[in-house]
């Protein structure tokens, strides 16, 4: 009988929806404190990078980041980046390092709680039943395009940045690359390195060296204690988490990604695209803005970086400031695709949420999931694996880790907690006291 046939009508005291880093990692962090679970995963382990990733990429984060729980990385080159494959591969020896209890192929399609306090799911293989629930499929669920993109013309093609694979499966021609975070910063370079004309769309995403005074900023940062500082810290936690990350790239052994070097060697930038109309495209009067903001944080940070080596007197190279290598002459507001040669559209413009599924009252107006270091209020429900659920690395190897190892002390003392009172029932702060602080 195959796992997945166990499920039907079966009951677990925690079962975790999602077999990626974080689902893992917390099911290595039960396993440890002996708590019975099961692991349900809609694809395969690593689908997310193996099918949703291009060709060349890697991470943007260096090797020695990748702590998950008790299988940290052990390759050769703790500095580099690991490539896609590579990074499967990493999840793929985790599963075969601790044996979680994971069943593949499988989609719970509903959850709810009943009143009684049970949690039921609905999946591609059955109903079965849990006492406690970990939400673990983070969350870049559906590909965000903007409506205006039904405006192309129909010749015009047109794929998601978690579609792209590499420039040959493009149509010949130019391309437009919209959206400048780390994905679409990484796939304009990536065409622009296949020899294709890029037009690039540049929204306000922030940048960051990759290397300063003989260290990659990673480095440096993490010294700072930059990537342990919580959420709590922050005034505005609520936008914080909704930031975008710095762009960034670890090819070839890691390097700045400099758009005005790309327009330089013969990238065509633009600002934000606010309007499509047919052939004709209309772009916002706000490259020079943001490209600006892109470097003035970028400098921020290496203020922060001088101002740790003074303080603590660390003997470290001096280096010269970035200089700007180009300036925008103009600022283009419209762009003909046919004059352009342009026969493909990269839309590198992110992901929604979707929870649907869950059929719980724990998300706020935005459709974010209200939690505190992934605790819900309501009792025994969880999630993992959130941008800065309670630090920078919350949803990547470097920290998912640390957050589950903090849920499955949650987990296992409501479970015992259970055991004592007969029900997991309460809000969190009436299980405070029961509960490891740590």
């Amino acid at each position: 009988m195959s796992p997945a046939s166990q499920l039907a009508g079966a009951h677990y005291p925690v079962a975790v929806i999602g077999g990626g880093q974080a689902g893992l990692s917390v099911s290595y962090a039960l396993r440890q404190r002996g708590v019975e679970h099961v692991v349900i995963e809609a694809n395969r382990v690593g689908h997310e990078w193996r099918e949703r990733r291009w060709d060349s990429f890697c991470l943007v984060t260096p090797n020695w980041q990748c702590r998950l729980p008790g299988f940290p990385y052990q390759g050769d080159d703790p500095d580099g980046f690991m490539v896609r494959d590579e990074i499967v591969r990493y999840l793929e020896d985790y599963v075969a390092f601790f044996r979680p209890p994971l069943v593949e192929g499988v989609s719970v399609t509903r959850l709810h709680r009943a009143p009684e306090g049970t949690y039921e799911l609905a999946t591609t293989a059955g109903d079965f039943t849990a006492d406690q629930v970990v939400v673990a499929i983070g969350p870049y669920h559906t590909p965000s395009i903007p409506a205006m993109a039904q405006r192309l013309p129909d010749g015009v093609a047109q794929v998601h940045s978690s579609g792209y694979r590499s420039a040959e499966q493009l149509p010949e021609g130019a391309v437009l690359v919209v959206g400048t975070g780390q994905s679409g910063c990484q796939i304009a370079e990536d065409l622009h390195l296949a020899g294709r004309q890029v037009h690039l769309a540049v929204g306000s995403a922030p940048r960051v060296a990759r290397f300063y005074r003989g260290r990659d900023c990673v480095a440096w940062l993490d010294d700072m204690g930059h990537y342990g500082k919580s959420i709590d810290e922050f005034d505005d936690a609520g936008a914080v988490r909704m930031r975008v990350n710095h762009y960034v790239t670890g090819r070839d052994g890691g390097r700045d990604i400099d758009l005005r070097s790309f327009a330089r060697d013969g990238m065509r930038l633009y600002g934000r695209l606010t309007d499509i109309g047919g052939e004709r495209l209309e772009f916002a009067d706000d490259l020079k803005v943001n490209l600006d903001h892109a470097d003035a944080v970028a400098d921020g940070i290496k203020d922060a970086i001088d101002a740790h080596i003074a303080g603590r007197g660390i003997d470290a190279p001096e280096e010269a400031r970035y200089v700007p290598v180009w300036e925008p002459a103009e600022q283009p507001r419209k762009l003909d695709l046919a004059e352009a040669g342009i026969t493909s559209v990269v839309w590198s413009t992110g992901f929604r949420r979707d929870h649907r599924w869950i059929e719980i009252p724990v998300f706020d107006g935005r459709g974010y999931p209200m939690h505190w270091r992934g605790a819900t209020n309501v009792p025994g429900l969880y999630f993992l694996g959130l941008p800065w659920q309670y630090s920078w690395g919350s949803g990547r190897f470097e920290a998912v880790g640390r957050d589950a190892e903090f849920l499955a002390d949650h987990i296992d003392a409501s479970r015992r907690l259970a055991d004592v009172c007969g029900a997991l029932t309460g809000a969190p702060g009436e299980l405070a006291s029961a509960l490891p602080i740590g």
